[in-house]
C-alpha cells in the first residue's frame, strides 16, 4: 500500500507531496493539469525506463520517493532474494541526475534498476487508457486466465521444460548436421588416424632423435677425438697418468722433511683419480661410437617422416602435429559415437516431451476452471455495468503443437447484443465496451493477485450516466479489500470514496491538493457544470456525495 509519495524537480511538478488513504483515492483534474505527469514520475518509482525531458530545473537532481507498507503481501522471501533486510515499511527513491543517469534506492539501499522495476511490479498495478489495447494481446489474455486459475507457478515450471526440450532439440539438430558433415570425411580421417598411429611419435623424441643423429653422422671424427685423449692419459711412461703418478710418489717421499709436500701429494692424488675417472669414461664411450649405416639410416627416415608430416599438416613442432594427430582421432570417436549421442539426446528430448506435455495438461485443466470463472464472473459484473444482454465468453483453443505458455491459446469473445453470436473482442467492442469489459477483468485480477495497490486511469473512458455510477461502485467495492487509486473525469466515479484529491496547474506548475468535504462538493459540481457552478450542480453534488 502507497502510504505516501513525494515528487521533487519533475517535469512540471516543483515539488508535491501526498499522503493516501488505505482504501479509495480519488484524483480529478482539468485536462492538461499534470495527471499523467503524476502518472510518469509513479512510473519511473516502479522502474520504468528515464525518457524524454524529465528535469525541470536542470541545476540539481529530480527526485521522486514512495513509502509503502508491505506487511502481510508475502514480499519476504523476495527481500530475501534481493539480499534486502525486509522491513513492514519500505521506502523506494528514484533520482534523476541533470545528465540523465538515474540510481534506484530501496530501504537506502543502492539496487539495479530491475530490481526496483521487480519490486514495483509487486506493490501497484497501474491500469492507464491505453492497457484497454491489450485486450488484443494474447500474452495478457493467458496471465490473466493464469492469474485466476492458481496456475502461473505450473506456467513458469513448464516453460523450463520447455526451454530444456527445444534446447535439446537444437542440441540434436547439431549432432545430425555434424554426424553427417564428418561422416562424408570418414575415410580421409579414418586414413590419417591410421597414419598418426603408425608413426607413433611421442613427445620430445624429435630432440633426441637428431642429437642421436648428429653422433653418428661424426661418428669418425668423435672416435678419433676420444682415442687422442685416451692415449695422452693411459700411454705407457709417458701418459699423463703416469707421469701425475711420479709426482705424487715424489711427494710423498719428502714430505716428512717438506711440511708442504703432504698437501701436494694429496692435491694430486685428487687430479689423478679424477683423470683415472675421466679415462674409463672416455674409453667406455669410445666403445660404442660406431659408424653405424643402417641404424644412421633408420634415424635420418625418422627425422624426415616427422618434417614431412609437419609440412602436410602445416604446423612447426612435434606438439602441434601430435595435437592435430590427437584432434583427427576424437573427430573420428565422434563419427564412432554419433549414433549412440544421438540416441541419447532423441531420448532425452522424449523424457522432456513427455514431462511437458503432462503439465501442459495439467496447466489445461487448471485453465478450464480459470475460464469458466472469468466467463461467469465478467457476464455476471457487465450485467451490473448496463450489459444485460452482454455476453463474454473465454475461450481455449488446443494447440497442435507445445507452445511457450503450454498447450492452449485463447480468445476473449463478446455480443452487446445476445441475438449476435460472440466474436473476438478486440474486433467488436466499442471503447466504453471495451473500458468496461477491461474493468471487470481487472477486478478480478486485483483480487486473485492479492496486490497491495492498483491505480485505474480513467478506465471509465466512453461510459457516463448510470454506468459510470456503476463502474463507481465496482471500484468503491475494489477499495473495501486494497488500496484504490481511481483518476477520473466523471463526477460519478469521482463522489465515490472519502479521499480526494485535486490536480492543478498554477504558475505553468503542476500541484496537488487533498479536498475537503465542501471542496468536495465543488468539485463535484464543476464537473457536472462546467467552469461555471450552478446551483443545481451542486445540489446534483450533493447528491452524489450523500451530503
Amino acid at each position: 500500500m502507497l502510504q505516501q509519495l513525494t515528487v521533487e524537480n519533475y517535469a512540471l511538478i516543483e515539488r508535491l507531496d501526498m499522503e493516501l488513504d488505505s482504501h479509495l483515492n480519488i484524483i480529478t483534474g482539468e485536462t492538461g493539469a499534470g495527471k499523467s505527469i503524476l502518472l510518469g514520475a509513479l512510473g519511473l518509482l516502479m522502474g520504468n525506463k528515464n525518457e524524454g525531458k524529465t528535469i525541470r530545473d536542470e541545476s540539481r537532481n529530480c527526485v521522486i520517493e514512495g513509502q509503502f507498507y508491505v506487511a502481510d503481501y508475502g514480499l519476504e522471501s523476495f527481500f530475501e532474494e534481493m539480499d534486502i533486510d525486509y522491513e513492514p515499511t519500505v521506502l523506494l527513491r528514484r533520482v534523476i541526475l541533470p545528465s540523465g543517469k538515474s540510481r534506484a534506492f530501496i530501504n537506502d539501499m543502492p539496487v539495479q534498476l530491475t530490481q526496483l522495476k521487480e519490486l514495483g511490479a509487486r506493490l501497484i498495478d497501474i491500469h492507464s487508457q491505453h492497457q484497454n489495447l491489450v485486450i488484443a494481446d494474447e500474452a495478457f489474455r493467458l496471465r490473466s486466465i493464469d492469474a485466476l486459475s492458481a496456475s502461473t507457478t505450473l506456467v513458469r515450471k513448464y516453460r523450463t521444460c520447455y526451454d530444456a526440450l527445444r534446447e535439446a532439440e537444437q542440441l540434436l539438430q547439431r549432432q545430425i548436421e555434424e554426424a553427417e558433415s564428418l561422416r562424408r570425411d570418414e575415410e580421409w580421417l579414418r586414413y590419417q588416424v591410421e597414419e598418426f598411429e603408425a608413426a607413433a611419435l611421442k613427445e620430445g623424441e624429435l630432440e633426441a632423435t637428431l642429437a642421436e643423429l648428429s653422433i653418428l653422422e661424426n661418428a669418425d671424427q668423435i672416435g678419433e677425438a676420444l682415442n687422442i685423449v685416451r692415449n695422452i692419459l693411459d700411454a705407457d711412461q709417458i701418459g699423463v697418468l703416469e707421469q701425475l703418478a711420479m709426482a705424487e710418489n715424489a711427494m710423498v717421499r719428502v714430505k716428512k722433511d717438506y711440511p708442504s709436500g703432504e698437501e701436494f701429494a694429496e692435491r694430486l692424488h685428487s687430479v689423478v683419480q679424477e683423470l683415472k675417472d675421466l679415462g674409463a669414461t672416455i674409453a667406455s664411450a669410445s666403445e660404442r661410437i660406431d659408424a653405424d649405416p643402417e641404424k644412421l639410416q633408420r634415424l635420418t627416415d625418422r627425422v624426415n617422416m616427422i618434417y614431412s608430416m609437419c609440412q602436410k599438416h602445416r604446423v612447426t613442432t612435434l606438439e602441434e602435429l601430435m595435437a592435430v594427430g590427437e584432434r583427427f582421432a576424437e573427430q573420428l570417436k565422434t563419427i564412432t559415437h554419433s549414433s549412440e549421442n544421438i540416441d541419447k539426446t532423441r531420448q532425452r528430448i522424449a523424457d522432456l516431451r513427455k514431462e511437458a506435455n503432462a503439465m501442459a495438461q495439467e496447466i489445461h485443466a487448471l485453465r478450464e476452471k480459470g475460464a469458466a470463472e472469468m466467463t461467469q464472473s465478467v457476464e455476471k459484473m457487465l450485467g451490473k455495468l448496463g450489459m444485460a444482454e452482454g455476453r463474454f465468453i473465454v475461450e481455449l483453443q488446443p494447440s497442435e503443437e507445445l507452445l511457450p505458455t503450454g498447450c492452449d491459446r485463447v480468445r476473449f469473445l463478446f455480443s452487446a447484443n445476445g441475438r449476435v453470436a460472440p466474436q473476438p473482442i478486440e474486433k467488436i467492442a466499442s471503447g466504453g465496451e471495451i473500458s468496461r469489459i477491461m474493468l471487470a477483468i481487472k477486478s478480478l485480477l486485483a483480487h486473485s493477485a492479492k496486490l497491495p495497490t492498483i491505480i485505474f486511469d480513467e478506465i471509465d473512458t466512453g461510459v457516463s450516466g448510470r454506468i459510470a455510477d456503476a463502474m463507481g461502485e465496482i471500484i468503491n467495492s475494489l477499495a473495501e479489500d486494497m488500496q484504490v487509486v481511481a483518476i477520473t473525469h466523471l463526477p460519478q466515479v469521482a463522489s465515490k470514496g472519502e479521499t480526494h484529491f485535486v490536480v492543478y496547474k498554477h504558475d505553468s506548475r503542476t500541484n496537488i491538493t487533498r479536498l475537503s468535504a465542501d471542496e468536495r462538493v465543488e468539485e463535484v459540481a464543476k464537473m457536472l457544470s462546467g467552469s461555471e457552478i450552478t446551483s443545481a450542480a451542486m445540489e446534483q453534488a450533493r447528491l452524489l456525495l450523500g451530503k
